[in-house]
């Protein structure tokens, strides 16, 4: 009796809401769409690694005489820049995901730094890398390193290169997400999706730069 009285106290309408809105939990589908196609980007590059090897395989001699020409050192202060921008896009989401779009006290003050600070930190820090990596360039070209020089330049230019055009494309994600949150007077679940998802492109395009100086500048 006790659960049949129970079970007839639910109010018909909350059962019909509950069944019309479906699970609180859906995931969301911009997320998911991101982790979907950053799955195929994964794809990519394993293919560039797998080319990477392959030639390395068969021209030890030319890669042991090209890899001398490596400034490891200014390479890995590159990296070291790039990776920690990604402390700073983590940063900005937690925020984002607080609907804090920007800064409530002065400049100096972090701790009252809202998604906005943080990412123009982040962009800053990508936009270093990428200068950094032109200058690698310059200097290769003068080492007569380039793109038709031989097996080991194409794919060097190859690997990095792609990997610069995507960490281009992140950085223009950035700008577009700073840019909504002085078009926005209220920072919506929608405005912060978009901060999240560009911080998931833009952690992959980090662990992807980890695997490739591991590849081309310590395993030489």
């Amino acid at each position: 009796m006790g659960s049949v009285s129970t079970a007839s106290a639910v109010p018909p309408a909350a059962v019909a809401n509950a069944t019309s809105h479906g699970p609180a939990t859906r995931p969301n589908m911009v997320a998911v769409g991101t982790i979907v196609w950053l799955s195929s980007e994964l794809m990519f590059f394993a293919g560039v690694f797998a080319i990477y090897f392959q030639l390395r395989s068969v021209r030890v001699d030319l890669w042991g005489e090209q890899t001398a020409k490596l400034n490891v050192t200014f390479a890995a202060i590159n990296a070291t820049v790039l990776v920690i921008s990604s402390v700073w896009c983590q940063l900005g989401v937690w925020k984002a995901e607080r609907g804090q779009k920007a800064r409530t006290g002065g400049l100096l003050n972090l701790k009252g730094w809202g998604m906005r600070e943080w990412y123009v930190l982040t962009y800053l820090f990508g936009a270093f890398f990428i200068a950094g990596q032109v200058l690698e360039y310059a200097e290769l070209v003068h080492e007569n390193v380039t793109l038709s020089s031989d097996a080991y330049g194409s794919i060097f230019y190859m690997a990095t290169g792609l990997h610069g055009l995507h960490v281009t494309g992140g950085l223009i994600a950035f700008l577009l997400i700073i840019a909504r949150t002085f078009t926005t007077r209220r920072y919506t679940h929608a405005n912060a999706t978009g901060a999240v998802v560009t911080s998931y492109y833009w952690h992959f395009v980090d662990v992807v730069w980890i695997a490739l100086f591991a590849t081309i500048y310590i395993l030489k």
